[in-house]
């Protein structure tokens, strides 16, 4: 770390923490577009832009460290251990390739760490500035995946990554395509909306957002599921709306009566947006593919258990030849799977925790899949605390967090830059704002 000591600083404290925010909210910014740039804008550079966020994340660490800035904790400290180790045993048992170590190296060297600099740079009235700035991108991005849903892939709008004339969209049911929204691929809208439920929610129980503003949002919110055709969305919000019941039982300050009406307002939202002939196909296509895959997987119950818990099991007993250090960092990402064969494609396992398993071995992989997981409990229990002493927006964060930090695909970059600005979000609403 010597190498930054000769970083040019602010000389007060407030314009050191102003830089580092304004370094977040470029992380923030191109988390959202950055897939517009590498379909649309620049498709020419859809190579170097997937890793944009990267040399953010390094300025922000040396900013951070210079200035004494990131949160101590075991689990940031377990985690730099574990990687670093990886990272040796990737060289000496592993591939041996040095670029694709690296490229999985950065997932926990670099993104990872950014929880911890946002833990101790934001507070509680950043988070929900952060939530504000969600609602009005939510108006534009509907009305993008709603031109997408309607359009052929072959039309500028769904141009894929590199401005690909196949097509961003993937198979969605009844001959539409699930839309990728201002994103590279279709979980980041998936990951977009899912994130916006937990803002919605927040703003109907609590003040802090226009109510027209906070109308038009729930309107895009409630179409963007039968839009999206994506049942991870639904699920995810079903658990945002199932916290946001919980923290109504748990604050004594909300009047009993709080929950009947936000049942009525978020019913009303519902039979509105079905009214429309505009969600007609969105809503069958949505029937069909949700029927159609809860056959095939057993019903809400498999698919629940299989999406959340089966990759538990199946990542310590899919590959029985699996090496003590495993096949090397990096090897289970798609980047990593080109430069090492040529081709795209899952060379372990398409799951995260089998994937950190293949990756890393037995050992490290569990580690680091532990540290998630106790983090995640720290994070659990400190948001319980603080919503029985009234402060319910770390609890709503958590119903986000809990789904994308423990096994969210980190390998795929726009999963790793939902799951690491969440989290940090969720560790700076902790902080009152004259913290």
């Amino acid at each position: 770390m010597e190498r930054f000591s000769n970083l040019p600083i602010p000389a007060t404290l407030e314009n050191r923490h102003q830089l580092l925010k304004t370094g977040i909210w470029i992380y923030f910014i191109l988390l959202i577009f950055e897939g517009g740039l590498r379909k649309w804008f620049l498709p020419g550079f859809s190579a170097p832009l997937l890793i944009i966020r990267d040399p953010v994340a390094v300025w922000l660490i040396a900013v951070a460290w210079k200035n004494n800035q990131i949160v101590p904790s075991v689990y940031l400290k377990a985690m730099l251990v574990v990687t670093l180790i990886g990272i040796g045993t990737g060289l000496i048992f592993g591939h041996g390739n040095v670029a694709v170590i690296l490229f999985g190296a950065r997932i926990l060297l670099l993104h990872f760490p950014l929880i911890f600099i946002m833990g101790r740079v934001l507070n509680s009235e950043d988070v929900m500035r952060i939530g504000r700035v969600m609602l009005w991108i939510s108006i534009p991005m509907i009305i993008i995946i709603t031109l997408q849903f309607f359009s052929p892939q072959s039309a500028w709008i769904n141009r894929g990554v590199g401005g690909d004339p196949d097509g961003a969209g993937f198979s969605g049911a009844l001959g539409y395509f699930r839309p990728p929204g201002t994103f590279s691929f279709t979980n980041g809208n998936t990951l977009f909306f899912s994130f916006l439920s937990v803002f919605v929610l927040y703003f109907w129980f609590n003040q802090g957002a226009n109510r027209i503003l906070l109308i038009f949002a729930t309107l895009a919110l409630t179409a963007s599921i039968p839009f999206s055709i994506s049942r991870g969305l639904f699920f995810s919000v079903i658990i945002s709306i199932v916290f946001a019941l919980v923290a109504v039982l748990i604050d004594k300050s909300k009047p009993s009566y709080t929950i009947l009406i936000i049942g009525l307002v978020l019913s009303s939202f519902i039979f509105l947006i079905s009214q429309f002939e505009l969600l007609k196909a969105p809503l069958e296509a949505f029937t069909s593919r949700f029927d159609t895959a809860s056959d095939i997987e057993g019903g809400l119950e498999g698919t629940l258990i299989d999406r959340y818990l089966g990759d538990l099991i199946t990542s310590f007993t899919s590959d029985p030849n699996l090496p003590f250090w495993g096949y090397g960092m990096g090897m289970g990402t798609n980047v990593g799977s080109t430069l090492l064969t040529g081709a795209r494609s899952f060379l372990i396992a398409e799951g995260e925790w089998g994937r950190l398993i293949g990756e890393l071995g037995i050992l490290l992989g569990s580690l680091v899949i532990l540290i998630r997981l106790g983090f995640c409990l720290s994070l659990t229990l400190k948001s319980y605390q603080f919503l029985r002493a009234g402060s319910s927006l770390p609890w709503f964060m958590l119903s986000f967090v809990l789904l994308n930090v423990p096994q969210g695909q980190w390998a795929q970059p726009t999963a790793l830059g939902f799951a690491v600005f969440s989290g940090g979000l969720l560790m700076a609403s902790f902080n009152s704002e004259d913290t």
